[in-house]
């Protein structure tokens, strides 16, 4: 008796189904055989019918393709635009939060144009945002929180949660209180006047140095940095490595020791998560955190890389330490773009006429001071402010300003931070009766941190003078402007050149780091230590409520102990950014961008 396991193979394989225009085959089957088929087969459904099904489900775009199957590209476009305009219109409706019948047309017309202007900005990484003048950096609420053991060397912040890196091996997780409810898309950032909480904290073991498979770091961590979208925190360190963190537990995810030497940078491309990373063995490399995969290695500094950024498109900035270059990386393009810095600022001619062999303190007291030009002798810092425009910061205490249709700055701002003054001739001889000439010449102070508002005209600056200083580019994009200290009202050049620090608090003392039990701000007082690094983001859709800066200081430098501030505290200070009233006040001003002179509110978008 034959049945299905005894057929031979030949029979056992089911016939094709016939064409419409063949006659049918004849059914010789028995009900009783095709009851044993379907109980075999396991399937109510038979392999004949499923191409059926699948096809089923493509219905809706089979018929949305035969719709527009003979649409002309011209007709594409103008469909496509329609339906980007519906959206937009969408968008802006659920932020003001006004159904459409009880919104203005003019008012709406007006939003409309705005979106779509910031919109084609964006996405050609140009500056459109005019901010620097909106917010109140002399009245910005100030929280200091100190930080245990070494220097704190890098700080990020995504959302709500601060991050930051010390040279101990450590990193932290903190929450910023929030009372305020989430942004469109869950995005929330919290308050300056709420102490921050440490809600996770990881820290390495230097006694795992010579264990390779241990998953932490085995050296000082020198910079961190977090992905936009919550996902990840990576950083480097002294080790060699480069790890990836998970951001909500920080527990290790990846290791990567394809670098040679310290990882000293990092930045992430914006709204992605791939990730540059900068190195003391003069490479920069690229990597997909999504993946978690090596990508590549890009080749030219003549020196260790110590710092990097990027915007959205594929392409990242770096400086080059002692090679005193700048460099624009074009990935997909393979090549690069070389901007030579060295030399000294040249003054102009009103700073030349400004000049005097003397000057007068706030007291009325002629003291004897010439600004003399000081050589560029490292390029430290770099901050990307749009796709043709960046900052770099030096040793020497200058800010650059940068086109890349330029190789030379378009713009030096000397000695930014101020000077140091000599120290005092008895710590510089053991004789009883030294002479003043060997005291020297003033020294500037370095940039030692640097970070830019995206696509604005806005950046931070930080270094060892007891403040975080504000900057912001002239509308014509060929001059660099001070905004004054942050939370300190701003003082004399002559004091800022010559003092060491604010006299009226010579250190972080416990008081300082933390707020009074009242609940009252404190009093604005110089961060006495080396800022290390800087993070600013803004605060509601797009800065209209101000913006959030983390600074982090430390007792020493966080590349190595050239600067050390013995009387220093280790901590994490947060600055909250009012916008001024003015500025809330005025509708055309409500999107962030402030128009000058009866100029377009977009005049730096061409």
């Amino acid at each position: 008796m034959s049945s299905f396991f005894t057929l031979p193979a030949s029979q056992k394989k089911r016939k094709r189904p016939q064409p419409s225009d063949q006659p049918p085959a004849k059914r010789g089957a028995t009900s009783k055989h095709r009851t044993r088929d379907e109980s075999i087969s396991g399937s109510d459904v038979s392999e004949d019918d499923a191409p059926v099904a699948r096809n089923e489900q493509y219905d809706g775009t089979e018929s949305e393709d035969e719709e527009f199957e003979n649409e002309d590209p011209a007709a594409k476009r103008i469909r496509l635009a329609e339906q980007y305009l519906a959206n937009a219109q969408k968008e802006v409706l659920e932020d003001v939060g006004f159904d459409a019948v009880d919104v203005d047309a003019e008012n709406l017309r007006s939003r409309m144009g705005e979106r779509l202007k910031e919109d084609t900005a964006d996405s050609k990484g140009k500056l459109y945002r005019w901010i620097g003048e909106d917010l109140d950096w002399t009245g910005a609420a100030q929280r200091v929180t100190r930080i245990d053991g070494k220097a704190v060397t890098g700080v990020a912040v995504q959302g709500q949660y601060v991050y930051t890196a010390t040279k101990d091996g450590a990193i932290s997780k903190w929450e910023i209180p929030s009372h305020e409810p989430p942004m469109r898309g869950g995005k929330q950032i919290g308050r300056a006047s709420e102490t921050p909480k440490r809600v996770a904290y990881n820290r390495g073991n230097r006694r795992q140095k010579k264990n390779r498979d241990f998953q932490e770091h085995t050296g000082a961590i020198l910079c961190i940095a977090a992905s936009q979208d919550g996902k990840f925190v990576a950083t480097g360190a002294t080790d060699n490595k480069l790890i990836v963190w998970d951001a909500g537990t920080l527990k290790p995810l990846r290791v990567f020791t394809q670098h040679r030497d310290s990882v000293t940078s990092l930045a992430f491309r914006r709204g992605t998560n791939q990730l540059f990373t900068a190195s003391r063995d003069r490479t920069v490399k690229i990597w997909s955190l999504d993946e978690l995969a090596y990508v590549e290695t890009l080749f030219g500094h003549q020196d260790e890389v110590v710092d990097v950024d990027a915007l959205a498109q594929e392409k990242c900035v770096t400086v080059g330490a002692r090679d005193r270059t700048a460099r624009l990386w074009k990935v997909v393009e393979e090549s690069q773009l070389v901007f030579r810095g060295g030399g000294a600022p040249s003054k102009s001619k009103g700073d030349r006429a400004a000049a005097k062999d003397t000057t007068q303190d706030d007291s009325g007291i002629d003291i004897p001071f010439e600004q003399k030009p000081y050589n560029e002798g490292s390029m430290d810092r770099i901050a990307c402010i749009d796709d043709e425009t960046f900052i770099t910061g030096s040793d020497n205490g200058s800010l650059s300003l940068w086109n890349i249709h330029k190789k030379k700055p378009v713009y030096t701002y000397a000695l930014a931070h101020g000077v140091d003054p000599p120290p005092p001739v008895e710590e510089l001889s053991a004789e009883e009766y030294p002479d003043e000439s060997i005291r020297g010449d003033p020294q500037p102070r370095w940039i030692t941190a640097l970070r830019a508002v995206p696509f604005s005209d806005t950046f931070v600056t930080g270094s060892w003078d007891g403040c975080v200083r504000a900057w912001r580019i002239s509308q014509d994009k060929r001059r660099i402007e001070s905004l004054g200290p942050v939370g300190h009202p701003e003082k004399s050049s002559i004091t800022r050149l010559l003092e060491v620090g604010d006299p009226s608090s010579n250190a972080l003392s416990n008081g300082a780091l933390q707020a009074g039990s009242d609940g009252q701000k404190p009093a604005a007082s110089s961060l006495q230590g080396v800022i290390n690094d800087l993070a600013i983001v803004d605060r509601g859709e797009r800065g209209k409520d101000g913006a959030l800066i983390a600074a982090v200081v430390g007792k020493e430098h966080r590349l190595g102990g050239w600067q050390t501030k013995k009387e220093a505290k280790n901590g994490l200070v947060l600055f909250e950014i009012s916008r001024r009233t003015l500025a809330a006040e005025d509708p055309e001003q409500a999107n962030g961008v402030a128009a000058a002179d009866g100029e377009d509110d977009f005049a730096g978008f061409d």
